[in-house]
């Protein structure tokens, strides 16, 4: 590939990049602003910067490989997370939306603390903890992604690479905080959803009828969404993958988006657009993992470290160098939708829960966003560090992060939007219950029959079902204040 179209398509775009940061650096001035946008993000940017933020490299990267090694049986993991961001846009963001703004919270692990009136601060601190940890690893596999990718595309030492992708999202987060990151994250969104609709286009156009199934006969790769043996073992494999959807009840980089749209009402609206994109878009990548197959098979078969890049390949054979560094930008696009807002988050956690609470309470606003953005120099270091480490495949590493939020969070976001019983006691045991589970589930191994979310998430919801039955809430304040978010939901509806 001539590499002067894909250097100035890739320039370009890091350039408007970092313009976008450029334009909201002096808007953001307020910490409410800097994390939250004000709580007046719209409909459009809400659902196109969620589903960005969410999907990663992994979507362009991760998932085409595993489907191109492994067959449409890797597909359930879509599957599940579909049925997951339905689940979560109707029956979390509503709720989460009003719940935070009585709570005056502008984080996860704020909202957790003065949801139930925790006392004793642990709640928050421990949850805090947490996003740090798992959000570490994330940010990390989006950096192995983004050296993944300069190393194929410009024969870059993957080193180099990891430094100048952290370089780039480091400077637009660092200056624009959260519009930045949300109006980038709408272009990227759009660009990702452009390319994976070209790519496989594309390919099928090239591909001669029959040459799909004839390569996975021949490569002898499932083209059924049913495992290979059927019986038991084929339902475990199933509901392992299915239970991928599980984990966006506890995101926060997807949570804070609900939290900062301008209104609930317009929930509906975002929600369409989001479930548009997401369906599209995963059948796309799928497909693109498929119509891999015949193009790489025989001697020139990709070995399973490989496989991770087949976008970048099929892009290489099919394009011409401008469009195909338009459409490799994609790629890093989808890197850095998801690292610029696991960043922001982060920062937003310290800042929020520990310098604030803990080192200055009476610290100003301008201090504040000073502060959030040292703690996005920090963040990116540490991440960086990892990233550079000898460390698994970027599909392993999503896989672990995304378990961890889903496990320790995700049934206690749930409960505590719906459980009027629930105590700060609940939650707290919820989150040490999940977190654990799945933590103790990977260690021993037990992850290579079951994903290790359901287990901690079950493990979470079981302590709290239990604890709300035998100690169920009695404060009138937190009482009377859940029974206003429900009043003003059903206030909407009527």
């Amino acid at each position: 590939m001539d590499l002067i179209p894909t250097y100035t398509t890739f320039g370009l775009y890091l350039l408007f990049m970092v313009a976008v940061g450029l334009y909201f650096y002096k808007k953001e001035t307020d910490i409410k602003e800097y994390l939250l946008g004000g709580r007046g993000v719209g409909s459009w940017v809400t659902a196109m910067s969620a589903q960005a933020s969410d999907m990663s490299g992994w979507l362009l990267m991760g998932l085409p490989g595993a489907v191109y090694c492994a067959g449409l049986g890797e597909s359930w993991v879509a599957i599940g997370l579909v049925a997951g961001t339905l689940a979560n846009w109707i029956l979390i963001a509503p709720r989460l939306r009003i719940y935070t703004e009585k709570a005056r919270a502008l984080t996860i692990s704020a909202y957790l603390g003065r949801r139930f009136r925790d006392p004793t601060g642990i709640i928050r601190v421990l949850a805090a903890a947490i996003t740090l940890f798992f959000f570490t690893i994330y940010a990390a596999s989006g950096l192995v992604a983004a050296g993944k990718l300069f190393e194929s595309m410009f024969s870059v030492d993957f080193k180099i690479a990891v430094l100048v992708g952290a370089a780039v999202i480091l400077l637009y987060v660092f200056m624009g905080g959260y519009l930045a990151v949300c109006w980038t994250d709408l272009f990227q969104g759009l660009l990702m959803f452009f390319a994976l609709i070209a790519v496989p286009v594309a390919a099928a156009w090239n591909l001669e009828s029959g040459a799909v199934a004839a390569a996975c006969e021949a490569k002898n790769v499932s083209f059924s969404l049913l495992p290979k043996g059927g019986g038991a073992a084929a339902g475990i494999a199933i509901l392992s993958s299915a239970v991928w959807g599980l984990g966006y009840f506890g995101q926060p980089h997807i949570l804070t988006r609900f939290m900062s749209i301008h209104s609930f009402r317009a929930l509906p609206r975002a929600t369409v657009i989001a479930m548009i994109w997401v369906v599209i878009s995963l059948g796309a990548s799928i497909l693109i993992g498929i119509l891999a197959i015949p193009m790489w098979s025989g001697a020139a078969e990709l070995s399973k470290a490989d496989s991770e890049k087949v976008f970048i390949y099929m892009i290489g054979r099919l394009f011409n160098p401008w469009i195909g560094g338009i459409l490799l930008a994609a790629i890093l696009a989808a890197i850095m939708s998801t690292i610029d807002s696991q960043l922001l988050v982060s920062s937003s956690t310290l800042t929020e829960d520990f310098y604030k609470q803990i080192i200055k309470r009476k610290a100003s606003a301008r201090e504040q966003v000073a502060v959030s953005r040292g703690f996005v120099l920090l963040i990116t270091a540490v991440a960086t560090v990892f990233a550079l480490a000898d460390i698994e495949t970027i599909f392993a590493l999503v896989k672990f992060a995304w378990g961890g939020f889903g496990a320790a969070f995700g049934p206690v976001i749930l409960m505590s939007l719906y459980s009027r019983r629930m105590t700060w006691q609940a939650a707290l045991c919820g989150m040490i219950a999940g977190m654990g589970v799945m933590l103790g589930w990977y260690a021993t191994g037990l992850s290579r029959y079951m994903y290790e979310i359901l287990p901690g998430f079950a493990a979470g919801l079981a302590v709290i079902v239990f604890l709300n039955r035998s100690h169920p809430q009695k404060d009138p304040k937190v009482l009377r204040e859940f029974d206003s978010m429900t009043a003003e939901l059903r206030s909407e509806k009527q």
